[in-house]
């Protein structure tokens, strides 16, 4: 009988291993907005760290956060450092690439609650007299990113969020322009 239980536990093991093992490598969450704003007032919200206070859903979720800004004010090597509770962890944001007014990329590091390099898009394309922008996030998955997946995946973790803080770059931009 012992071997029995045995040998179904190793059966039940080695599925939920291919299970996850043949998950997706990669993930991709994307959300869009349009802005009643110039893409120059848009891009002004992304490119300077210092501006995401007023539309990040993640500073809202610990207003207690400490963060730093380091490195340029604004565009590539501009850097932003937080630590916080346990629904905003710790990490630092750096942008790598600022293209005016079309295009932001920034390097995500997360340190807590879980480690993990992503990598984050914005596009800014002129619609009309606004601006369309699209949040991008992508990154690789190893075996434990694959495994967690299995009961909630990267675009119901942060996908909300996304529309959260695009919905709030909306009326912060509609404001300045």
């Amino acid at each position: 009988m012992f071997v029995k239980i045995l040998i179904a536990v190793v059966v039940l093991v080695v599925g939920v291993v291919v299970l996850v093992a043949s998950r997706p490598a990669e993930f991709r969450v994307t959300r869009s907005a349009t802005i009643a704003a110039p893409p120059s007032v848009v891009f002004a919200q992304v490119n300077d760290f210092r501006n995401w206070k007023g539309w990040s859903p993640w500073e809202k979720r610990d207003p207690a956060m400490k963060s730093t800004h380091e490195g340029a004010s604004t565009g590539a090597g501009a850097a932003y450092s937080w630590v916080g509770n346990k629904d905003v962890g710790e990490g630092r944001m750096t942008i790598v690439e600022s293209k005016p007014d079309e295009f932001i990329r920034i390097k995500l590091e997360f340190f807590k609650p879980m480690a993990a390099t992503h990598t984050a898009e914005f596009t800014f394309k002129p619609e009309g007299s606004g601006t369309s922008v699209t949040w991008n996030m992508y990154g690789k998955n190893n075996f434990m990113s694959k495994a967690f997946q299995l009961v909630m995946s990267m675009d119901k973790m942060v996908g909300g969020d996304f529309e959260s803080g695009l919905s709030q770059m909306k009326t912060v931009a509609e404001a300045a322009k």
